[in-house]
């Protein structure tokens, strides 16, 4: 079996379908957990697919410091490396470069940073980043782009845009034939509609499997990033997954799926899992919180995770307050799971028409609050 992608339905721009690879099918629209360094922080392997998770996603830039991706290709490849046997996106590790400020120096070849781990000196171009992601094994792998920190000048994104539409057409001659595996350009352009344009006609003309839509959610809002999604997945190929990178909180994936996009990833259920924060379907639940020290009621009655069915919210209250290691993995896997749950509600209420409704609820339901009831 090689890579596709099909449409299954629509409701208005929502769209629902299947990614399919050698390792298997990824429904969509499909939320990413994020394994940086080669695994979800507090969950096992098999946990995250029990959520309901279909992909994984690496990170190119931590993984080619440490343990480093050549090491990670003799041991196997990164699926047995971390015992994950279903598709796995790598991004280009363009995005943490970015992040890395005065330890980063720019030009047309590529990026040269000092690692934050030990200082030492590293080169990443899109050549050596399209080589790095075929060591780790990646089902789907991305371009090496630039990615600029909002706001900034038109000028500033508009020469990193183009800059980086250099570096797909040079990812996707690097990248070569290899069936079965896939390769994903990213459009840019910052909250600028005509660079946006732009960006979209150069990646159409490159040709890759899939696109993503990056520099979003680094700075600009809600109704700016909301802004551009109201015609930047319109931009791509209809029959061609579309990827917006780094979303996100359950209402901005919510309003991205709305306006056509089929793929997301996010560090924040992981995040907020250990950092005593849950996400439920009445909105965010901070366990640090004294309210809930006598609270015996389960964080969502409608919730079938492993921390609803058989804890308390005085239980996840007292492990979190005393540092114990169960109290990330337990709202971790909840944070997961109510993700998963999202995910599918929609792919559901998208293949019967029903979106609309389904969205309606979802927000009528969060805003009721966690006071109310469950």
């Amino acid at each position: 079996m090689g890579f596709s992608f099909s449409l299954h339905a629509t409701d208005g721009a929502a769209r629902t379908g299947a990614v399919r690879t050698p390792r298997g099918e990824i429904r969509t629209p499909a939320f990413m957990p994020v394994g940086t360094a080669a695994t979800v922080k507090a969950m096992l392997p098999g946990s995250v697919r029990a959520t309901g998770a279909d992909i994984l996603l690496g990170n190119t830039y931590h993984l080619m410091l440490r343990p480093g991706a050549e090491r990670i290709a003799r041991l196997g490849g990164l699926h047995r490396f971390m015992n994950w046997d279903r598709p796995i996106l790598t991004d280009s590790g363009g995005f943490q470069v970015m992040s890395l400020a005065d330890l980063r120096k720019l030009t047309e070849d590529g990026v040269t940073f000092r690692s934050h781990i030990d200082g030492s000196r590293h080169e990443l171009t899109p050549e050596r980043s399209m080589q790095i992601q075929k060591l780790l094994g990646s089902d789907i792998v991305m371009a090496f782009d630039e990615c600029p920190a909002l706001p900034a000048t038109d000028a500033a994104v508009a020469a990193s845009m183009r800059l980086s539409m250099g570096w797909a057409e040079r990812s996707r001659d690097a990248f070569g034939d290899r069936p079965g595996h896939a390769l994903f350009g990213i459009m840019q352009g910052g909250v600028t509609r005509d660079l946006r344009e732009e960006s979209a006609r150069a990646l159409t003309a490159i040709g890759f499997h899939g696109y993503a839509i990056g520099g979003l959610a680094v700075g600009e809002g809600q109704e700016a990033m909301f802004g551009v999604l109201d015609y930047a997945p319109g931009l791509l190929p209809r029959d061609a997954p579309r990827y917006l990178m780094g979303v996100g909180k359950p209402d901005d994936i919510v309003g991205a799926v709305k306006r056509g996009v089929d793929m997301m990833d996010c560090v924040l259920p992981s995040r907020s899992g250990r950092t005593g924060q849950a996400w439920t379907r009445r909105g965010q639940v901070n366990l640090k919180n004294a309210r809930h020290a006598d609270d015996p009621r389960p964080l969502d009655d409608a919730c079938a995770c492993p921390a609803c069915r058989g804890y308390s919210r005085a239980y996840l209250h007292h492990v979190h307050r005393a540092g114990e290691m169960i109290a990330g993995m337990l709202l971790t896997w909840h944070n997961l799971h109510y993700y998963q749950d999202l995910m599918a509600g929609m792919r559901d209420a998208i293949a019967e028409g029903r979106f609309g409704a389904w969205e309606a609820g979802f927000h009528a339901e969060r805003d009721a609050g966690d006071i109310a009831p469950l």
